[in-house]
Parts: C-alpha cells; sequence; structure tokens
C-alpha cells in the first residue's frame, strides 16, 4: 500500500493511468495521488476501478468510459478536462495498449489538452520477462482476429519476422490460437502467461503444437493471457553456389540492376558483394 499522501491539485488535463494487472500493491505511489487527487476518473468498467480506489482509500467520482462510448460522452470528457483533472484508466494495465482510451487522448490532443502518462504496468511487458525468450526485438500485435481465416492470414503476414511475437488471448480461444500459429509459424518456442501478479499466477512454456494439445485436453484456462513466441529459427547463409543460381535465374529475365536489386533483396546480402559476382557472370 502507498503511503497517505497530503492532497494537492492537479493542473487540468487527461492523466493516463497504468494500474495493476493483478496485485493491487503493484499501484504506484504516483498512480495513488493522481487517482486521490484527480477531479473525475474515466474507467473502463467503474466496478474494477472501484475496488482500486477502495484498496488506495480514494472516494474520487468515476465515470464508465470505455471504446463503445459515444462521441457525445468523449466531447463531455474533453471539456471538462480543459478546466479539471481527468484520470483514464482501465481495467488493469496501461490505458490504450490493446484497451481504451485511443479515440480521447487523439481528439484530447486535437483540442490542445494537457496529456500525462503516469508509466506502470503492462501484462505483454511482465510476460516478455518471465518468458526467457529474446527482447531485442519484439512485435506486440494485441489480440488476434477472432475468425480462422483472418486469424491465419494475420500469423502468415507475421511468419517471416524475425522478432519475438507476443499476444493477448481469451482462456475460450486459446488451443485454437494456439493450433493455428503453429500451423502458419511452424511449431516454435512459446510460452503462455497467466494470471500474471496473482496467486494462480502460471508460467507454462513448450512448443506451439505442445501448448494447444494441453489446452485442448485440459479446457479452457481462466484469466489473462499473454501468448509469447520465440522468433523464427536463423537461416543458414546463401552459399555461392545459391547465389550464383539466384543471379542466373534473374539476369536471364530481367537487367543486371534490377536483378542485383532483388537477389539482394531476397538473399539478405550486401549488394556491393551481389553486385560484384553479377559482373563475373556477366562476362562469362
Amino acid at each position: 500500500m502507498p503511503p497517505e499522501s497530503s492532497p494537492r491539485p492537479l493542473c487540468a488535463g487527461i492523466y493516463i493511468v497504468a494500474t495493476p494487472i493483478g496485485n493491487l500493491n503493484d499501484i504506484s505511489f504516483r498512480a495513488a495521488n493522481v487517482l486521490k487527487n484527480a477531479d473525475l476518473v474515466a474507467a473502463e468498467d467503474t466496478r474494477v476501478t472501484g475496488k482500486l480506489l477502495k484498496h488506495i482509500g480514494a472516494a474520487t467520482p468515476m465515470q464508465r468510459y470505455d471504446d463503445h462510448a459515444t462521441e457525445a460522452v468523449r466531447a463531455r470528457l474533453i471539456e471538462r478536462a480543459a478546466h479539471e483533472a481527468v484520470a483514464l484508466v482501465t481495467d488493469a494495465g496501461t490505458p490504450l495498449i490493446a484497451d481504451p482510451g485511443y479515440r480521447l487522448v487523439s481528439e484530447a490532443r486535437a483540442a490542445d489538452i494537457a496529456i500525462t502518462s503516469i508509466p506502470g504496468p503492462v501484462a505483454f511487458v511482465t510476460a516478455l520477462t518471465l518468458a526467457g525468450l529474446p527482447t531485442d526485438r519484439v512485435m506486440f500485435t494485441g489480440f488476434a482476429p477472432p475468425k480462422a481465416k483472418a486469424r491465419a492470414d494475420a500469423l502468415n503476414e507475421l511468419a517471416s519476422l524475425r522478432a519475438t511475437l507476443v499476444f493477448y488471448e481469451s482462456g475460450p480461444r486459446l488451443a485454437r490460437f494456439l493450433t493455428a500459429a503453429a500451423d502458419a509459424l511452424g511449431d516454435r518456442r512459446a510460452v503462455v502467461a497467466r494470471e500474471l501478479t496473482k496467486l494462480y499466477e502460471e508460467i507454462r512454456d513448450g512448443t506451439l503444437a505442445g501448448l494447444a494439445a494441453h489446452y485442448e485436453a485440459d479446457g479452457a484456462p481462466k484469466g489473462e493471457i499473454v501468448v509469447v513466441i520465440a522468433p523464427p529459427a536463423a537461416q543458414p547463409a546463401p552459399s555461392e553456389a545459391d547465389l550464383d543460381a539466384a543471379l542466373s535465374l534473374a539476369m536471364a529475365e530481367t537487367s543486371l540492376k534490377s536483378a542485383v536489386r532483388d537477389v539482394t533483396d531476397r538473399l539478405g546480402l550486401p549488394r556491393a558483394a551481389v553486385y560484384a559476382r553479377a559482373l563475373v557472370l556477366k562476362d562469362r
């Protein structure tokens, strides 16, 4: 629990406040101070946020705000933020990260309203720190499309991306998502992180196909879920024979300049080396 803080006025504007993803004690001192001293809390679900406010001893008025909110509701919030402190929260984690808030912040910026972000928990970042997979290059994609074809198309677009992939998913759809991911990406190593920071936190490591089989047999798990998928395995560097074959085929169909560009892009080799080899083959 944050220590008691003496009330102090906040400047007018919108405060994007990150809240705990499970354990309420993860609230930061600064976040608690803003929630206590704001004039209004715009909450995805006032029942959920009410528990947090009670936990920190705040009695700030709340108003429901989610992705279904009308333009009129957003306009009134922006109007209030012009002369009052309005805190924006989601049910858990950081607003706007696969959660409501984008439209409100975008329109508030256009209206020249001050925006302040109070950083804190993010479920996919917490999952990344636990997964033991590369974090130097990460692609966070939120929730995959619910329909099979759209989901497969989205996964196929990511198949060649050399990055760790992170998704949010629901329990009832988890096994289907893992199966689709294995089909599109290959049977890569993956981690399913569930109920993060809560009493029954679960981190399950395996291959996509193995995890799909587990959750298919075990039934739909409860709670919030993050799926972290390893990047594709490194491919061996093309041999000189591979380069010659690719250049010969390309040069037979197009100009030397275009062939060099195409082969450079396809094989991922330095352009100067590809160009030099193309000149040798051209003169043969």
